[in-house]
């Protein structure tokens, strides 16, 4: 069974490779989502890992770590929410 962790405050020019290079010492990583905005296509600074293995050792390690000039927050159970559509406009 694997574990989603939720992990915040991601540098916005972070990639899907250098997450799971950073969580793959601690066990298996089954994936990785960077969260995107939907309009313009950036990273929205947060994302979801999910570790086969390894998640609580990777969650001690990483919490507050400095990653690409930022403080990782680091937290799991990840909650996954339902992504709305983008709303229209009305100026």
């Amino acid at each position: 069974m694997s574990t989603d962790i939720y992990v915040d405050n991601l540098p916005f020019d972070a990639t899907v490779v250098e997450i799971r290079d950073l969580f793959c010492p601690y066990g298996v990583v089954e994936s990785v989502h960077l969260i995107k905005d939907v309009e313009t296509g950036r990273l929205r600074g947060f994302g979801f890992v999910e570790m086969v293995t390894g998640a609580n050792e990777a969650i001690t390690a990483l919490n507050d770590c400095e990653f690409g000039g930022s403080r990782l927050k680091v937290k799991y159970p990840a909650k996954w929410r339902q992504v709305c559509p983008p709303r229209s406009r009305h100026w």
